[in-house]
C-alpha cells in the first residue's frame, strides 16, 4: 500500500531520473516506440543507450503511440487498490500527444475523484511540474495544492532545446511552429522552444556549427528567468553525455542552481529529437537565492 493517500501518475515523457521516481513515489505510465512489427514499453523494454544506438544503425524510423484509455484506467484502478483515495496525473503537453486526452477519457470509466493535468510540455519540464507536485504531497498538501504547485512551475519555465539535425523533428510530425525551419533542412542545427503557454514547439533560431548552436541554447534558455531566485535546472541530452556534462558545469559555475539534473532523453521523444540533442528544462521560484 502506498504511504500517500493520493496517487501521483505522470507518462513516461516525463525523463524523471529513475531515484527521484522512487523517492517522490510516482508512477510512471510507459510510452510505446513502434518499429516495423515491434513495440517497446519506453523505458522498460528499450532502454535509452539501447535505443540511440538502434536509431543510428537502422534506416527504417521508428514511430510512438500514447498509452490508451484502458492503459490509464488499469494504472487508475491499481493505486485505487493500493489506497489512494484520490489520483492527480500530470501529462505530456496536450499539443504533442493524445496521452492527456487518453488519461481524461479514462476518468470517465471509473468512480473516484481524478483530476488531470495538462502540463503543456515534456521532458523534464514536465518532470519538474510532477516533481513540485510531489513535494507538495510530501508537505501535507492536498489534490488543489498539488496542481497548483504544477501550474506555478509551468507559468515560470523556460525549454530550449538545440537539435543537431532538423531530420527527426520533421519524420516524427512534432514540429509545430518550427516549419519556418524546414527550408534548410540539410544546412542548420536548429533551437526549437516548447511555449509553456501553449504547449507547442516553435522555432527559436538556428545555428551553422554545433558550438554555437550550444552557446545560443544557453543564452536564450536564461533569458526569461530570474537568475537571482532559486533555479531547478534538467539538462537533458539524446547520447551526447560529454556535450551535456560541459553545459551543467557552465551553468554550475555561473549560476549554482539549488536543483541541477543531468540525464539522457528517453526513447518516444527522441524519436522526434535524435541522437546529439541537448535540452535545458528549469525554473526559478517565486525567492531568493541564499548568498
Amino acid at each position: 500500500m502506498s504511504e500517500h493517500r493520493i496517487a501521483l501518475i505522470t507518462d513516461s515523457t516525463c525523463d524523471i531520473p529513475s531515484n527521484l521516481v522512487e523517492q517522490h513515489d510516482v508512477t510512471v505510465v510507459p510510452m510505446h516506440v513502434i518499429w516495423g512489427d515491434e513495440t517497446f514499453r519506453d523505458g522498460i523494454d528499450l532502454s535509452p543507450k539501447a535505443f540511440y544506438r538502434r536509431l543510428t544503425e537502422h534506416a527504417e524510423p521508428p514511430t510512438t503511440a500514447h498509452p490508451t484509455p484502458e492503459g490509464f484506467l488499469a494504472t487508475y484502478k491499481k493505486a485505487i487498490g493500493a489506497g489512494a483515495e484520490e489520483i492527480v496525473v500530470i501529462a505530456i503537453s496536450s499539443e504533442q500527444s493524445g496521452a492527456f486526452q487518453a488519461a481524461t477519457q479514462a476518468v470517465r470509466m471509473i468512480d473516484h475523484p481524478v483530476r488531470v493535468f495538462d502540463s503543456r510540455s515534456n521532458t523534464m519540464g514536465l518532470g519538474w511540474q510532477v516533481l513540485a507536485a510531489a513535494r507538495a504531497r510530501e508537505s501535507g498538501g492536498d489534490a488543489n495544492a498539488m496542481i497548483q504547485a504544477a501550474e506555478s512551475v509551468r507559468q515560470h519555465l523556460s525549454h530550449y532545446v538545440f537539435l543537431d539535425t532538423m531530420e527527426y523533428l520533421y519524420k516524427g510530425g512534432r514540429i509545430g511552429g518550427a516549419t519556418r525551419l524546414i527550408g534548410s533542412l540539410l544546412d542548420i542545427k536548429p533551437l526549437v522552444y516548447v511555449d509553456r503557454d501553449t504547449g507547442k514547439v516553435e522555432a527559436a533560431g538556428r545555428a551553422r556549427t554545433r558550438k554555437r548552436g550550444l552557446n545560443m541554447l544557453y543564452d536564450r534558455f536564461f533569458e526569461p528567468l530570474d537568475t537571482e531566485n532559486v533555479m531547478h535546472i534538467a539538462v537533458m541530452h539524446g547520447d551526447a553525455p560529454q556535450d551535456a556534462e560541459r553545459m551543467a558545469e557552465r551553468i554550475e559555475r555561473d549560476y549554482a542552481p539549488a536543483e541541477l539534473l543531468i540525464d539522457i532523453t528517453g526513447p518516444v521523444l527522441g524519436v522526434h529529437t535524435g541522437p546529439g540533442a541537448i535540452a535545458l528544462c528549469g525554473y526559478s521560484e517565486n525567492r531568493r537565492r541564499q548568498a
